[in-house]
């Protein structure tokens, strides 16, 4: 607790806050709740900026597990699977494609960022522009995205790709 860490007792950070020590206690207490003008003026009482406050105050996720994951209907692949939701909010768009023997992703256009992948069972080639690369099991690819470009599965067994996108463009 802020308070106890800055030596205050609850008289003293009421008082510097324009509240009263039974105040205080009840909100430590979760008996009463605060107004967004009491809050600023306890965080203020304690040099504490609002918005340090609040990031600290809430963990961002850093584990996903299967739940997380949203499945998009691709044509031609056989599954899709964006595995962080909310990527408009981060910084990369990672996904986990599989495709079938013969399936390949649908073109496309150039745009802005790069696109990153690891091959992780099978075997893929990218198409990037003219050229074609092959990727297989264990390899990966980057690239930046200012061609038209697609994965295709040339082979009869499936692979199954991690592939990320920055920024998101999935």
């Amino acid at each position: 607790m802020i308070r106890q860490a800055k030596s205050l007792t609850q008289e003293e950070l009421g008082s510097r806050a324009g509240l009263t020590k039974g105040f205080i206690s009840q909100v430590e207490r979760h008996i009463t709740s605060l107004s967004v003008e009491s809050l600023l003026g306890i965080l203020d009482a304690l040099d504490q900026k609002a918005s340090t406050f609040f990031d600290e105050g809430f963990d961002e996720k850093i584990v996903f597990g299967t739940d997380d994951r949203v499945e998009l209907e691709k044509e031609q692949v056989t599954k899709f699977e964006i595995l962080i939701a909310a990527a408009q909010n981060r910084e990369m768009d990672p996904a986990l494609l599989e495709l079938g023997a013969g399936e390949k992703t649908e073109e496309e256009e150039p745009h802005e960022g790069e696109e990153f992948g690891f091959v992780l069972s099978g075997g893929i080639e990218v198409v990037l522009g003219v050229k074609t690369y092959r990727v297989r099991k264990g390899e990966c690819f980057y690239f930046k995205a200012s061609k038209k470009h697609y994965l295709a599965n040339r082979r009869k067994m499936r692979a199954l790709v991690l592939w990320v996108s920055s920024p998101p463009n999935f």
